[in-house]
């Protein structure tokens, strides 16, 4: 199974930059960063397309509801993200959400070469994902559910008449006791939010035992191992006590690829 790293684009240039070479040298898949709020993801993801040679670039995920397809392309452009590499994330809340993504997907592939990747929560969500996308991006889940997710891409998939997307898991990754309190914080976070609150209750669990809180690197690895067979590829997201170069590239090097 391949393995991803991704930060909060918000960090740190030399965050950025350091934790992209060292992801490529390391034999990490893809690099990713998100789109929170006000932040503009793709500039933060050119930063470490500029550190970079090979490794897959991705962005997880870009709200349709608030940016449009042709101002993603349009921003893509400006940055000269390099697309043959580029993992393009989109995904929108209720309501509308279905539709918004369907032709949003549409609407990027006019646009762009990219491969287009759709986050993805509840079953019809995954189910559009199988229809329309190159990837899947989950978020906040267990190996478990992310095997039944897996099912309702496969039967979108199928419905279409097309091979199925690759499967991203986005898995929330801490080392050490402060960076376990940060994670824990960020998840009451998401609690709190109803499509959020929702997918939880769905799975029946904390949003904390879909994450990983290692307290050693060895506890990081093992957690990790019970990913196998569950995605194609699980994306480490970074949750670090103090957001340091040293941190992230202490966590990106323990959960590196076998």
């Amino acid at each position: 199974m391949r393995r991803g790293f991704a930060l909060f684009a918000g960090v740190a240039s030399e965050i950025l930059r350091a934790s992209a070479r060292e992801a490529e040298a390391l034999g990490y898949g893809s690099f990713w960063v998100n789109y929170p709020g006000s932040i503009d993801g793709i500039a933060a993801l050119a930063a470490a397309a500029g550190e970079t040679r090979r490794i897959e670039l991705g962005i997880g995920v870009i709200p349709l509801h608030t940016r449009g397809p042709a101002s993603i392309a349009q921003g893509i452009r400006a940055h000269a993200l390099p697309v043959a590499r580029l993992l393009l994330g989109v995904g929108s809340p209720n309501p509308g959400a279905l539709l918004r993504v369907g032709d949003g997907v549409r609407a990027l592939r006019a646009e762009l070469p990219a491969r287009l990747v759709v986050a993805a929560l509840g079953p019809r969500m995954c189910r559009l994902a199988g229809e329309v996308a190159d990837g899947v991006l989950f978020n906040w889940l267990t190996p478990e559910h992310a095997r039944r997710s897996a099912e309702w891409v496969r039967a979108g998939a199928l419905a279409a008449e097309r091979r199925p997307p690759t499967l991203f898991a986005y898995v929330r990754a801490a080392l050490g006791s402060a960076a376990c309190d940060r994670l824990a914080e960020e998840g009451a976070r998401y609690q709190a939010i109803p499509a959020y609150a929702a997918h939880f209750t769905r799975m029946g669990v904390d949003p904390v035992a879909t994450a990983i809180a290692a307290r050693t690197p060895a506890d990081l690895v093992a957690a990790l191992a019970g990913w196998n067979g569950a995605v194609d590829e699980v994306v480490v997201r970074a949750i670090t006590a103090e957001d340091t170069v040293e941190e992230n590239l202490a966590l990106l090097r323990a959960a590196k690829p076998a």
